[in-house]
């Protein structure tokens, strides 16, 4: 192969980055279209009347299967990672992973009442299959964007946070159409549209990946190691520099289970309280509870460029992975306190404006910003090559424990009441990101170089 890129791409460069970027992130835009269109329906869904289409459950169970679903979410990719490293390899994974998503979604669209079969049955089938899909899918298309750059490529961090904002513009358009064609059409319509955006994820990666990514994510990586080194690298025990990064990735993803614990909120306990108990007329005109859902990608489309201009700009002063973790910890807490404001108008006036949830969404939008684009490039900067899409399946299951967590927390609203549930974790968040502002340069030590163009924690602390 004459091509020009080690990995047999076209070598062919867009707007400074590789061809293959943006054709991970048209797969993904499409993948997460078709996540987060189901994501923005179910609990809306499992709480509607039965009469309505939907299978009426309390709100405590609704969030309580939320929060198992999205948990298993990210706990298969631990698995997926390690068949695609050691077997499947990258490319076929997610082909792979892609269909059996696809096929999760048509479950869920098929209506019960003329197919004979039990809601619940369709229910937990289609939730099941998206579990395994996902599971082959996700690590593996986030270690293929770290696979397009060198070690120490400056643009790897720039290049996570273009792939996220492809998750995002699918995740903007999901909510709006999916809860569109729910609203016009019923349940099953939505579930219907997400499954086509899965389909559309399979057909770019078939008719485009030959081309733009050549060989990359072919062989499973442990094998193409072990072939390289002449010896079964996978044995090669790891060196105390690999341990302390490894752990610095397991110390800032027990911060990430407190991050996400209380962003997640957004999907569950915060699209009840803005479908319940927030006034959603805008001149004349009630905008439906599943649009709110649209409001964090939305945000992340016009902060992301101007968030990645912005580390660009600082060159040298740029904060280190750590200290930009502990600013989103904060910065999600600062959105809780919108949801406090929330609540406090609602006891007084009876409803709540929509601008605190705005503001809650903006804020969240900010901390994500800070802390899920820098983890996974981190992981891909961190993890010892043989181990890549095993450690970013490790770190999807500390978001999968976040996830968990969040449905317990937001079932909680029935006994605690929404102001304590949202009070606790204002407090929890701003708290988790002055600790880890503590430890930011003991975690750089650990890096050993991998971030150590950035200056040290004192003198930044100073300088902001």
């Amino acid at each position: 192969m004459s091509h020009s890129s080690s990995h047999g791409t076209d070598g062919r460069e867009l707007f400074g980055h590789p061809a293959g970027l943006y054709l991970l992130f048209s797969t993904e835009l499409w993948e997460r279209f078709s996540y987060y269109a189901m994501r923005a329906l179910l609990v809306l869904y499992l709480t509607d009347t039965v009469t309505s289409g939907g299978l009426g459950w309390s709100q405590g169970e609704a969030l309580q299967l939320y929060g198992i679903f999205t948990g298993l979410v990210f706990v298969t990719p631990i698995f997926g990672g390690a068949l695609a490293d050691n077997w499947l390899g990258a490319r076929r994974s997610i082909l792979i992973g892609g269909l059996i998503m696809a096929a999760g979604q048509f479950v869920l669209a098929i209506p019960s009442a003329s197919s004979g079969f039990d809601a619940e049955t369709l229910l937990y089938v289609g939730l099941g299959l998206l579990v395994i899909g996902n599971g082959l899918f996700k690590p593996n298309i986030s270690t293929m964007v770290g696979g397009l750059y060198a070690q120490g490529d400056h643009r790897r961090d720039g290049a996570f946070t273009i792939f996220y904002m492809g998750i995002n513009i699918g995740a903007l358009i999901s909510g709006i159409v999916a809860g569109s064609m729910a609203e016009g059409y019923g349940w099953n319509a939505g579930f219907l549209v997400a499954g086509i955006g899965m389909l559309l994820a399979v057909a770019i990666q078939l008719i485009f990946a030959p081309r733009h990514l050549g060989d990359l994510g072919v062989e499973p990586i442990a094998r193409r190691e072990a072939r390289l080194s002449k010896n079964t690298t996978s044995k090669t025990p790891l060196t105390r520099e690999e341990r302390d990064r490894i752990k610095v990735i397991m110390v800032l993803g027990l911060f990430t289970i407190l991050f996400w614990a209380g962003f997640e909120q957004g999907g569950g306990l915060m699209a009840l309280y803005a479908q319940d108990y927030t006034d959603r007329m805008l001149m004349g005109f009630e905008v439906p509870a599943a649009w709110f859902q649209s409001l964090n990608p939305l945000f992340i489309i016009i902060l992301s460029p101007l968030l990645a201009g912005l580390w660009s700009r600082m060159k040298d002063r740029e904060p280190s992975s750590p200290v930009k973790f502990a600013f989103g910890l904060i910065f999600l807490g600062v959105g809780f306190v919108c949801m406090i404001g929330a609540v406090l108008e609602q006891q007084t006036a009876g409803s709540a404006s929509m601008m605190w949830l705005v503001g809650a969404f903006f804020f969240h939008t900010l901390g994500e910003l800070c802390l899920s684009p820098v983890g996974l490039s981190m992981v891909t900067k961190l993890s010892p090559v043989r181990m890549g899409a095993l450690m970013m399946g490790a770190w999807f299951a500390f978001i999968a424990l976040a996830n968990y967590l969040a449905g317990m927390i937001g079932s909680l609203v029935g006994e605690a009441g929404a102001m304590s549930v949202f009070g606790g974790i204002a407090i929890t968040g701003v708290l988790g990101g002055l600790l880890l502002l503590v430890f930011a340069g003991k975690l750089v030590d650990w890096m050993h170089g991998a971030e150590s163009r950035h200056a040290p924690l004192n003198t930044q602390l100073n300088e902001d």
